[in-house]
Formats: C-alpha cells, sequence, structure tokens
C-alpha cells in the first residue's frame, strides 16, 4: 500500500512518461523501467480482463478496484495526461528552437538507460548476447524506415494507436516515432493542441485495445524468459540511439497540418562544423541526461534499503 508521498511520485514517474512520450525517439517505456513501475504496470494493464468483472459482481466495486490495482494506474494516467496536455506546445517549441541541446539531453538519458537496463540481465550467456543484437538490429532497421505521407483518416489513426501504444510500453522504441514513421505524429499531436476530441478518441480506443493484447505477450516473455527479454530491451535502446543523434542534415522536407515546412527525412551528421550552439554545451545536455538517470538510479536504491 503507497503512501500519499508513493503517489505523488508515482504521479510524477507518469508525467515523465508523457512528457517522454510526445517526444519521437524516446520511449515513456523506459522511463517507466528505470523508476522502478514497468513490471508493475505490465501486471496492473494484464488485470483488466474478464476475472476483474467477475470480482466487480460477486464481492463489489472495492475488491474489484482492488484487483487491478486501480490507484496505481489512475494516478500513473493522470500524471501522463497532465504532462502531454501541458508540454506538448512546449516541447514542440523545444525540439524547433532547440534541436540540438534537447536531442543531446535525450541521447544522454537513453545512453545511461542502457547501462541501467542491461544490469537487470541475471546472467550473459550466449542466449542474451544474441538476443541483444536482434534487438539492437530490429530497433536501427525502424529508425532508418522511411516516413509515410500523412493521413488523417480515422481508421488509420485508430490503427495507429494499436501500434503506437505497443511501442510506448517497449523500453527503447519510441511510439511517437512510430507514428512518425506511419505519418500519423503531426495529426495526434495536432488534435492534442487543438482539443479535437473525435481523433483525440479514436487513438485512444486503437491505444486501449493495442495495450491490453501486447502487454500479456510481454508478461508471459517477462515469466518464461526473464533474461532474454531483458536483453532484447537493452538491445532495443541501443538501436535506438541512431534516432536521438542530435546532429542531424535534413535531405528533404514536408509541409505540416499548419501549413509549415517541416524535415520529413534526415541523416546523422558529425558535429565537427557546429558552431551554434558549441558542443561542449551539447555535451553539457548530454551529461545532463546520464546524471538524471544515475539520481533515479541512486534514489531507487535509498527506497529499497529504506
Amino acid at each position: 500500500m503507497r503512501s500519499l508521498l508513493g503517489y505523488l511520485l508515482l504521479l510524477l514517474k507518469g508525467m515523465a512518461m508523457g512528457a517522454a512520450d510526445v517526444v519521437p525517439g524516446v520511449s515513456g517505456g523506459t522511463i517507466a523501467f528505470i523508476s522502478g513501475i514497468y513490471e508493475e504496470l505490465l501486471d496492473t494493464i494484464n488485470s483488466v480482463n474478464l476475472g476483474a468483472l467477475k470480482t466487480l459482481k460477486k464481492e463489489g466495486v472495492k475488491a474489484a478496484w482492488m484487483s487491478i490495482n486501480g490507484n496505481f494506474i489512475v494516478t500513473l494516467f493522470l500524471g501522463i495526461v497532465i504532462s502531454i496536455a501541458s508540454l506538448a506546445k512546449l516541447i514542440s517549441y523545444l525540439l524547433e528552437a532547440h534541436p540540438i541541446l534537447i536531442w543531446s539531453f535525450f541521447f544522454g538519458l537513453v545512453l545511461a538507460s542502457i547501462l541501467y537496463v542491461g544490469k537487470q540481465v541475471k546472467s550473459w550467456n550466449a542466449g542474451a548476447i544474441i538476443s541483444i543484437i536482434i534487438g539492437a538490429g530490429l530497433a536501427f532497421w525502424i529508425t532508418i524506415l522511411p516516413p509515410l505521407s500523412n493521413s488523417d483518416e480515422l481508421w488509420f489513426i485508430f490503427v495507429s494507436g494499436m501500434i503506437a501504444i505497443c511501442a510506448m510500453i517497449l523500453p527503447g522504441i519510441s511510439g511517437s516515432f512510430i507514428l512518425l514513421l506511419m505519418g500519423s505524429y503531426q495529426t495526434v499531436l495536432g488534435a492534442v493542441k487543438d482539443k479535437d476530441l473525435l481523433t483525440i478518441g479514436v487513438f485512444m480506443a486503437g491505444a486501449v485495445i493495442g495495450l491490453l493484447s501486447f502487454s500479456r505477450v510481454l508478461k508471459w516473455m517477462f515469466a518464461k524468459y526473464h533474461d532474454f527479454t531483458i536483453a532484447i530491451l537493452t538491445g532495443f535502446l541501443i538501436g535506438s540511439l541512431n534516432k536521438l543523434w542530435p546532429w542531424k542534415e535534413t535531405i528533404s522536407t514536408r509541409v505540416n497540418s499548419h501549413g509549415e515546412r517541416v524535415p520529413f527525412i534526415q541523416e546523422n551528421i558529425l558535429p565537427a562544423d557546429c558552431v551554434d550552439p558549441p558542443i561542449i554545451i551539447a555535451l553539457l545536455f548530454c551529461v545532463s541526461g546520464i546524471a538524471v538517470i544515475l539520481g533515479m538510479e541512486l534514489v531507487a536504491k535509498k527506497r529499497k534499503k529504506a
């Protein structure tokens, strides 16, 4: 049973997950993993089933609420919603105005997460090594796929929600980046900004169905093949660094839903000729991202000892 402080921390973790999911390249699942709530999140999602309905009929609302860990999921979801609703505009602005600094911070965040997640593997054998290579290769391949053209069709938004939510709960693969590849990112982000309830509702419906289905697969993998699963997730994080590399050259552009021309296809470049911002400033932001993960790990260790 969590204390009031525990629920406040959970709310903040949800807000961190929401902020990460807005950025195309950073996964909310990564934040859930490094903050120590990943497996509880999977267990909670999987508890929403027919058994919960039976408990509701036989034992009432309170017992059913306890069986699905209701306080946990509502607090976490509230944090995610608050973050997405309040930070969508800010993060969009920062990605446009200071892209190198923002990407540098998230690069450091994920770089430190690789070490944190990798340490959860109990035995590094041949199977685990093969798993990390497969995970890294798959994530890298996803980051180099060419984006599709934007689609505003509601059926496509529904499918996008199903697929993106699977990525959002996987450490290393960003749901926002999947939306970008599918051409739905600007549509969904625009719907949040403009409070387009129909588009948001259709997307959320797809997300709920995808989440309830995919979380069961993940829970089974954790139960049967824990080390291999963690190794694959570590590989996902390694492969995703290609997307997070701060210095990029725009190859082609496209017009977004607001009539603005934005980057469409980009390639990574070396920062040798970069003067704005200076490389040292970008490195400081990268170190800041690393420090955030190390700080979260330190806090988690102290809470376990307490």
